[in-house]
């Protein structure tokens, strides 16, 4: 019989009841974020590079949106499939995804200045262009002719003012969901109205598909058209399974931790921990390896330069060492990691595979914006004389930029989710499938 069964769940208030252990733990992640964002910016500072800046930024903001748009995705999905085994583990999903409410700022804020002070950047253009070659086509076109020509054709879609009104949308209906979901529940808490799953297993189904829809075309708006005149068709379903890698190993890390600060005691157990160790190991590891053979061997197939460009640009220099670590990282050795049972039931093993994840998935985001696509790729007749070219590209990820923005970005979201906790209880103690989850055993 497993542990689930032979466990008795501890539900008294100190054991599911946000207090001031958590809050200790918010103000200690608060700390953390706010001197890494100062020391973020004096190194910025420093260094003076603005569109080096803006990059670094946009790819460690998008880093911390993963983990917010991951956990959110777990709880649609236990709602409509209407999951019982998952309710332990639910609340922190919910506080995770919550995130969404002001991960915002982090975006728009930037991206409004950039666009109304329509600022020229030395070499890059005006406004949004620091970051997205297309929102200046007058400075695209007279750079890169053919690459405008291209773009051109696009610009309905892509213009700075259609842009912003898709950004706003995409981050009102996450905001507005995660804040639905999560209020729902714990007025849950509070009534131990049934009905109230009902509603949000009903809500969960139009939620997925604006969640597919908004994910989907975030991923083209603020990565793919980093290079404006690149497309795959694959590319927002590769960015969901990214999500889904960084998403599910912050709740398992998440739980873990609660239960070392003694809460949850004997309500998540091994049973539970395997199961998120399975969703990791399906949809970040196995799914995300599909899709990125899939992207990958369909453009090799097909061997189309205007394809071929962007994988060619994260071959050459350090970047084809960055290119075989994500195999190796992201899919290889965490496969393999991930396939005991054991692995997944045993906490140290899970919380070191689920860091792993999140390492990897950050080198993953990081692979998909910092790259840049040689402006004289058209010119090499093969491919091995591009690549002496470019043979000392770096990846620049020796830049303590990188890490500081991403402990000032992650911290935030580690304050923000463990603030929430702390003012309301850590389980869905009143949803009427707890005692299912309670009894959970893996067949």
């Amino acid at each position: 019989m497993s542990a689930s069964i032979t466990t008795v769940a501890d539900l008294s208030d100190r054991s599911i009841i946000g207090d001031a252990r958590l809050s200790r733990t918010s103000r200690a992640a608060y700390a953390i974020a706010f001197i890494s964002l100062i020391a973020a910016a004096v190194v910025a500072w420093k260094q003076n590079d603005p569109h080096g800046f803006a990059m670094i930024w946009l790819q460690n903001g998008i880093f911390a949106l993963t983990l917010a748009l991951g956990a959110f995705f777990f709880t649609l999905v236990q709602h409509i499939t209407n999951a019982g085994w998952a309710v332990a583990m639910r609340r922190v999903a919910e506080a995770q995804a919550a995130n969404l409410t002001w991960i915002w700022v982090i975006f728009l804020a930037p991206m409004f200045w950039l666009l109304l002070t329509n600022r020229e950047w030395n070499g890059f253009g005006h406004g949004l262009a620091l970051v997205w070659p297309w929102a200046d086509m007058a400075h695209l076109s007279a750079e890169s002719p053919a690459e405008g020509a291209v773009v051109s054709h696009k610009t309905a879609f892509l213009n700075p003012t259609f842009f912003m009104i898709r950004a706003c949308f995409y981050f009102a209906f996450w905001a507005l969901a995660a804040r639905w979901f999560l209020a729902t529940s714990r007025r849950q808490d509070q009534t131990g109205d049934a009905t109230l799953s009902t509603k949000m297993r009903y809500a969960a189904a139009p939620a997925l598909i604006l969640f597919a829809l908004t994910s989907t075309f975030a991923a083209v708006d603020w990565i793919m058209s980093l290079s404006p005149a690149w497309f795959s068709t694959m590319f927002g379903i590769y960015f969901f399974a990214g999500t889904c890698a960084g998403g599910f190993s912050v709740i398992a890390i998440g739980c873990l931790r609660l239960q070392a600060m003694g809460y949850l005691r004997g309500v998540i157990t091994a049973e539970h921990y395997q199961d998120i160790g399975k969703m990791i190991w399906a949809f970040g590891i196995v799914f995300w390896a599909y899709i990125a053979f899939s992207q990958y061997m369909l453009i090799w197939y097909g061997n189309l330069p205007e394809e071929t460009v962007w994988f060619l640009a994260r071959q050459v220099g350090d970047w084809a060492w960055v290119s075989v670590a994500l195999l190796f990282g992201h899919f290889i050795i965490p496969f393999l990691f991930f396939v005991s049972r054991w692995t997944k039931r045993w906490r140290g093993t899970l919380a070191f595979g689920a860091l792993w994840m999140l390492a990897f998935a950050w080198i993953d985001i990081y692979w998909l914006v910092m790259p840049v696509v040689p402006p004289d790729v058209a010119t090499f007749n093969t491919y091995d004389a591009l690549a002496a070219a470019y043979a000392t590209t770096s990846t620049g990820l020796s830049n303590p930029l990188n890490y500081l923005m991403m402990v000032g970005f992650v911290g935030l979201s580690v304050a923000v989710a463990t603030g929430r906790l702390s003012r309301g209880a850590v389980l869905c103690r009143r949803d009427p499938r707890l005692n299912e989850s309670l009894q959970f055993e893996n067949i």
